[in-house]
């Protein structure tokens, strides 16, 4: 058996830090040009193994927690999410807070949530006009935060939402950073402004938290569902908590919903041809006496195709983590406790065994043979819970976007690009677009 290889390019005591600082997937990219399906590598003094293909995607994660522990990397997210939610909660507690949001998204919830976004985009685009010329990933980050408030914190919140809950969701999406990997409490500007916010979002969050219980009055959205949450032994969801579980909440869905939008959009009008069939698609929906709330939950192949082929070539988040709790294996190779294996959906959704012709944009490509060969939102039991609500926004979007409009590309084509200013890949900024009335 031989041994793993080592990423070449290793610094004295940084080791590959500063390339994996610059831009994580595109160094985790020449780590499996260079070595294959295994590579190690060093984050300043932390060993890490890179593992490529859906067999490694499947060996990982099948693994319990407490032999791959999803906890231990990810305490970076603990700041964010606050103390006692998720990877800031004992493995039992935080099964449990998992199901609370699983319980949030149920399908007849979804059925309510699919009318809420609905209206908000039919509102959001109704003035657009006949044609015009946008920062699409800056309009559809205002446009999800809309949608995702409104689910979430009900339509009252909505109503009185500003600018600020926008500005301290950005703090603390800033610092969700490949810094924060090796250390989240330096005294970085970014990681202070992200405590502020924070504390910020706690009290904001907590007026309505509190008012929703003085009401008594039950309302049709998450923040109902948390309120409601109840342990294995039957106690509550502390009150205090529940902030922490709609930031969660929101990260799981949000960065999903609007930089995939953001990305859809653009391959849209670098794809054009597609766009009249997806319209026909669209249209027949209509037709046939439905509206933007059935059209969302329904299945509409040649949208979601293309939604998906989006998710392949940009899935927002490019790494994922486990640390290693107890001795394990995979394909002879031994990993010892402490040892952090990282799979990156970046790069495995480029191995041609599974994607033929990986670079091409195909929204008719068939899907992988193996289950875990496509990981846009994770794999097994930690898979995203909040994936079904982004598809939900995104199919929306898009539905009512391509109903009236067909997109077109404002710059050169190669100038709309990945990149990565936090560990959440997003379009190159500007990301302008032009949209024209549909004569057809």
């Amino acid at each position: 058996m031989n041994a793993i290889a080592t990423v070449s390019g290793a610094k004295p005591i940084a080791g590959h830090y500063e390339e994996f600082l610059a831009n994580p997937s595109r160094f985790m990219f020449r780590a499996w040009q260079e070595c294959g399906e295994l590579s190690n590598f060093d984050l300043a003094g932390a060993p890490h193994t890179l593992m490529v293909g859906a067999d490694a995607h499947e060996a990982v994660f099948r693994a319990p927690d407490e032999k791959l522990s999803a906890s231990v990397p990810y305490q970076y997210m603990v700041p964010v999410f606050g103390e006692g939610i998720q990877y800031g909660a004992p493995l039992e507690i935080e099964r449990q807070q998992v199901r609370f949001q699983a319980n949030a998204l149920v399908p007849e919830k979804m059925r309510g949530y699919a009318e809420v976004i609905a209206k908000e985009v039919e509102a959001f685009i109704a003035d657009w006009g006949d044609e015009g010329e946008r920062d699409f990933y800056e309009t559809f980050k205002g446009l999800v935060l809309n949608t995702s408030t409104h689910c979430l914190m009900g339509r009252e919140f909505r109503e009185h939402l500003t600018d600020e809950f926008g500005r301290l969701f950005g703090d603390l999406e800033h610092a969700i950073s490949p810094q924060a990997v090796v250390d989240a409490h330096s005294g970085s500007d970014v990681f202070a402004r992200r405590d502020e916010a924070r504390a910020q979002l706690q009290e904001m969050l907590m007026e309505t938290v509190m008012q929703r219980r003085a009401s008594g009055a039950a309302q049709p959205d998450m923040l109902q569902t948390f309120l409601d949450a109840r342990y294995k032994d039957g106690a509550p969801l502390a009150d205090e908590l529940i902030p922490g579980m709609i930031v969660w909440i929101m990260f799981a869905g949000f960065h999903t919903s609007s930089n995939t939008a953001s990305w859809t959009s653009v391959e849209l009008a670098r794809n054009a041809e597609h766009q009249p069939a997806i319209a026909a698609e669209i249209d027949a929906i209509y037709a046939g006496g439905g509206d933007l709330s059935f059209a969302g939950l329904r299945e509409i192949p040649l949208l979601e195709g293309f939604i998906f082929e989006t998710l392949r070539l940009h899935p927002p988040l490019v790494t994922l983590a486990r640390q290693v709790m107890e001795p394990f294996e995979y394909k002879g190779h031994r990993f010892e406790v402490g040892h952090t294996l990282m799979i990156s959906p970046y790069v495995s959704h480029r191995v041609p065994e599974h994607f033929p012709e990986p670079e091409r944009f195909d929204p008719r490509r068939p899907a992988p043979d193996h289950v875990f060969a496509s990981i846009p939102f994770g794999g097994g039991k930690r898979k995203c819970v909040g994936n079904a609500f982004a598809l939900l926004q995104v199919k929306s979007i898009f539905v009512a976007l391509l109903r009236r409009y067909r997109l077109e590309l404002v710059d050169p084509p190669e100038t709309y690009q990945d990149v990565m200013p936090s560990l959440i890949l997003r379009p190159s900024d500007p990301c302008r677009l032009r949209y024209r009335r549909r004569t057809t």
